[in-house]
């Protein structure tokens, strides 16, 4: 499919290449990483990392991420996981396979962060801010790297699969290959099938039924803010509330009338919540 990806681009984007590495670039080798500063100019403000979601991208985050780094004060880094947005398109030919998610907490991410200068000392000021696939992604880097953030927050994570995700990603294939949806989410990914049958087929396949992360996060040392709203369609509060078992620092944050998207369904209690939590950790 061919799209204009020139309209996704603004003047503060910019492009990484990440050297190849084992497993993150099974079959393409180097990956090159579409990313974009927020509020860039404060060059001593802590960092907050935004983990887009399974079907996320730089774009898609729209003007979320500005809006908390300026209540945060903090400087902001979005990017688009490879098969997403104007990063690396995922072959056709590719499925991730059953840990995916552990590889981009485990070695894009610190390859991004290698490849963009952000030196020790800023990771350790930094928050991870992840949403759905992203949330997942900031609890394993979280576990992974206990000694090298200040906080995480953690927006619809998922640790385990749930009857109500399967259901939900299946009629979403079914919406994907019979409604306009394709056409919308080309908005933001130049290759589009690319990014959504990444995402649906590795958690329709039968193998990723006994994928679960819960057991991983005893590690995690940093201070962690976990959100869900009652009405999300692909999790239930078992998610969240599996975290708080195994990190006991975790602060739980529950929203009504919202979905699998607080940052979209409510904002300002979640920038609420957000900043609150950043600051009493000040």
């Amino acid at each position: 499919m061919q799209t204009n990806s020139t309209s996704f681009v603004t003047p503060s984007h910019g492009f990484v290449t990440l050297p190849a590495t084992a497993s993150a670039t099974a079959s393409f080798g180097p990956l090159r990483i579409e990313y974009r500063w927020i509020n860039e100019a404060n060059a001593h403000a802590p960092i907050a990392l935004f983990l887009h979601e399974g079907l996320g991208s730089v774009a898609m985050w729209r003007d979320w991420p500005q809006s908390l780094c300026e209540r945060l004060g903090m400087r902001g880094l979005v990017y688009s996981r490879p098969g997403y947005g104007l990063s690396t398109p995922r072959a056709s030919t590719e499925k991730w396979p059953v840990d995916y998610l552990a590889t981009q907490a485990r070695e894009v991410l610190p390859a991004l962060l290698d490849s963009l200068h952000i030196t020790p000392e800023e990771r350790r000021r930094m928050w991870l801010i992840g949403h759905s696939d992203g949330g997942s992604i900031a609890l394993l880097y979280a576990a992974f790297f206990p000694d090298t953030l200040a906080g995480a927050v953690v927006i619809a994570p998922h640790e385990f699969v749930e009857d109500i995700a399967v259901q939900s990603i299946a009629q979403t294939r079914q919406l994907y290959e019979t409604t306009d949806l394709r056409s919308k989410l080309s908005r933001y990914h130049a290759d589009v099938d690319s990014a959504f049958y990444g995402w649906n087929d590795i958690w329709l396949d039968p193998a990723f039924r006994s994928w679960r992360i819960d057991h991983l996060l005893d590690t995690i040392a940093c201070p962690l803010l976990a959100v869900q709203g009652y009405d999300d369609h692909y999790a239930t509060m078992a998610q969240i509330e599996t975290i708080a078992q195994r990190v006991p620092q975790t602060r739980l944050v529950k929203l009504d009338a919202c979905g699998h998207s607080p940052h979209r369904d409510a904002p300002v209690e979640l920038n609420e919540a957000i900043a609150a939590f950043v600051s009493e950790r000040g």
